[in-house]
C-alpha cells in the first residue's frame, strides 16, 4: 500500500471509531427519536454525507463527527496542525455544504422541518485554538453537556418524523461513485493475522487468546478469525470462502480443523470434502 493509500485507510478508520463512540453516547437517550447513522444522500448529482441524523420533535438534527487528535487552529478560513502545520479542509465549511444541501433536498420532498447542524469533536485528546463562538462547534469538553442537553429536551413523534425517517433511508447511496478504492490483488497482499488494536502482524496463539506482542491485546480465536474472514469477503467478494483460502489468509500456528470448526459454526457448508465452502444462511 502507497503511503497516501495508508494515510487514507487511516484517516477513515479513526473517523469510523469516533462515530462509534458517539453512537455508544447516544444509544440510551430517553426522548422519542429517530436516530439515522452514516446516510450518503444525492440531489441534483451533488452527494454528501452525514454521519449522524437525529429526528425529534423540535427538529431534524445534523451532526458531523471528527475524531482528529492533538492541537489544531482555525485562522483565515483554514485549519492547520499545531505540531505539523499540515493543512486540512475545513470541517465547518463541510457541514455547511452538507447541511444546505439536506434542506434543498427537504424542499424537493415536500418536508417542512427545521434544520440545525453540529461539528462534533470527539476525541478528548483534541484542541481547537481560536474556534469562532457562532460556529456550531462542539469540542471535547462540551460533549457531556450536549448529551445532557438531547437528554432534557421532550420529544413525542408522529407518523411525519416516521415518515421522513423511511424516506431518507430509501434514499441512501450504498455506493459513492467518487470512492477511489485502491487497485489490489492476492499475492501482493501481506498475509497473516494482525492485531486489531495496533495493527502488528507480531502475533502470537496462546490458548484461548491470540496475543500481540507489539501491544499486549488480548482477542478469542473464534473472534480473530472470523474477523478475518469478513475482510476477506469485503475485499473478495466474488470469491467462495473455503477453509484452505482462509488458512492461507490468516496463516497462523494452528491447524485446519480449526479453522473448519470456526466456519462451520458461523456459516452454512455447501459440498463435500475438498469442494466444501461456506456462506452466510
Amino acid at each position: 500500500m502507497q503511503e497516501k493509500e495508508r494515510f487514507h485507510y487511516l484517516n477513515l478508520e479513526k473517523g469510523y471509531e469516533g462515530e462509534v463512540t458517539f453512537d455508544l453516547l447516544i444509544e440510551n437517550l430517553q426522548p422519542e427519536m429517530f436516530i439515522i447513522n452514516d446516510l450518503l444522500l444525492e440531489i441534483s448529482g451533488s452527494y454528501f454525507q452525514i454521519d449522524t441524523v437525529i429526528i425529534r420533535q423540535g427538529n431534524v438534527l445534523l451532526i458531523d463527527i471528527k475524531n482528529y487528535q492533538g492541537d489544531c487552529y482555525l485562522e483565515s478560513d483554514n485549519m492547520y496542525s499545531v505540531a505539523t502545520s499540515r493543512e486540512y479542509k475545513n470541517p465547518v465549511n463541510q457541514l455547511k455544504r452538507s447541511t444546505v444541501l439536506f434542506r434543498q433536498l427537504l424542499q424537493n420532498l415536500n418536508q417542512n422541518f427545521l434544520v440545525e447542524s453540529s461539528l462534533l469533536f470527539i476525541n478528548s485528546e483534541f484542541t481547537l485554538y481560536q474556534a469562532p463562538m457562532d460556529q456550531p462547534i462542539i469540542l471535547p469538553t462540551q460533549i457531556n453537556g450536549f448529551i445532557r442537553d438531547l437528554n432534557n429536551t421532550s420529544s413525542t413523534l408522529n407518523d411525519s418524523h416516521k415518515n421522513l425517517a423511511q424516506k431518507l433511508l430509501s434514499l441512501h447511496k450504498t455506493k459513492n461513485p467518487f470512492t477511489n478504492i485502491p487497485e489490489y490483488a492476492y499475492d501482493k497482499l501481506q498475509k497473516g493475522m494482525y492485531c486489531k488494536k495496533c495493527g502488528s502482524f507480531i502475533f502470537v496463539y496462546r490458548k484461548p487468546h491470540f496475543i500481540c506482542n507489539q501491544c499486549g491485546e488480548h482477542e478469542k480465536l473464534e473472534s480473530a478469525i472470523m474477523r478475518n474472514v469478513r475482510e476477506y469477503e469485503l475485499l473478495f467478494p466474488n470469491d467462495k470462502i473455503t477453509t484452505q483460502k482462509i488458512y492461507d489468509w490468516c496463516r497462523v500456528d494452528l491447524n485446519k480443523r480449526t479453522f473448519a470448526r470456526v466456519l462451520n459454526k458461523n456459516y452454512k457448508p455447501y459440498g463435500h470434502t475438498r469442494g466444501t465452502y461456506y456462506k452466510v444462511e
